[in-house]
């Protein structure tokens, strides 16, 4: 056991599997341990390296065993299947992690604090909200649409149904399909006051953290953004430049080149689609301004909305909102506002 220099541990929700290796290369241990036992299990060992797929609970597992005095390194597990050998099980895994932790152009994940795994859970929490208010109003109008009540697209059509549901005198509507739809109408309040509530602990969230802050001053970049990119990144030197951290939200172009001809095609939609996501409607927000208000202070946007459609610059300008947001996280600056340009 002293001779153990590198662990590659496949974690699940009860039995682990343990692939441990010497110096040299030499296999010294493969076992599986059950969950009660992993933490006494590295407590004997000496201090090594563990890679770990970064998938569930491993962000807690990775803080467990660095309190031990071990260097866990995680890694996403699309990196780690090239060095499965042959059939896909347990053992296989853990063997190759174990190899894949070694190499040293491996990307790995840089471990989340639990302050920044709750920050995030308020965002899919969220998230979560907002998806079940989308299906019940979807509901609620396909169902008062078999009886011949429409509404206008919008919030305010929304409760000019309820209002139909809430008045027993129209009779379009049979009782037994009014108390179905008035159930739903209480639900969707429910959602909403839910909704509310966590804008509200977001938004303390941000007022209390200097980085969020500091994004927030990006135009674009609400409390929202700002708080999931400060709660997503853990650390923001792991990127070596700015369009590495746009190549990780899936904001730069695919690639099929060969023979030194290059050929770029849609963004890659790889990594983050809730950061993306937020970014785009951001980007959308600073087009829909410049174009009531006009801007002088962006002449690129004003040149790219002359020859682009406007969701195909919004996509370059999320782009460019990354690159700054990930030199404000990286370098600890603040965003500064261009100066205008002479008419």
């Amino acid at each position: 056991m002293q001779t153990i220099t590198t662990i590659g541990l496949d974690i699940a929700k009860s039995v682990f599997q343990v692939h441990g290796i010497d110096a040299e290369g030499n296999v010294i241990i493969r076992r599986q341990l059950k969950r009660r036992y992993v933490l006494p299990f590295f407590q004997k060992l000496p201090p090594c390296l563990v890679g770990i797929e970064a998938c569930a609970s491993s962000h807690y597992w990775s803080r467990e065993l660095q309190t031990l005095g071990h260097t866990v390194r995680l890694m996403p597990p699309a990196y780690v299947k090239p060095y499965v050998k042959r059939q896909k099980n347990d053992t296989a895994d853990a063997e190759a992690i174990c190899e894949a932790v070694t190499r040293a152009n491996m990307r790995f994940v840089a471990t989340k604090t639990p302050e920044q795994q709750s920050c995030l859970m308020l965002h899919r929490t969220r998230h979560l909200f907002i998806r079940q208010q989308t299906a019940v109003i979807n509901v609620i109008r396909a169902h008062l649409a078999e009886f011949g009540i429409v509404a206008p697209v919008g919030r305010n059509g929304v409760e000019q149904l309820l209002d139909v549901v809430a008045d027993a005198g129209d009779k379009r509507l049979p009782e037994l399909a009014r108390a179905c739809v008035a159930a739903l109408g209480v639900q969707l309040q429910t959602l909403k006051a839910q909704i509310l509530n966590f804008d509200r602990r977001i938004m303390a969230w941000h007022r209390s953290n200097a980085t969020s802050k500091r994004l927030d001053e990006i135009p674009g970049v609400g409390p929202a953004l700002a708080t999931a990119l400060v709660a997503s990144v853990a650390d923001p030197k792991a990127f070596r430049s700015g369009r590495d951290f746009s190549a990780w939200i899936g904001l730069v172009p695919k690639q099929h080149s060969s023979g030194g001809k290059d050929r770029l095609g849609s963004i890659s939609k790889q990594g983050d689609r809730y950061l993306r996501s937020l970014f785009t409607a951001g980007a959308l927000a600073v087009i829909r301004h410049a174009k009531i208000h006009g801007t002088k202070r962006r002449p690129w946007l004003t040149a790219l909305l002359a020859r682009r459609p406007t969701k195909v610059a919004a996509i370059a300008l999320a782009n460019k909102m990354a690159r700054m947001a990930w030199a404000l996280m990286a370098k600890g600056e603040r965003y500064k506002e261009p100066v205008a340009v002479a008419a």
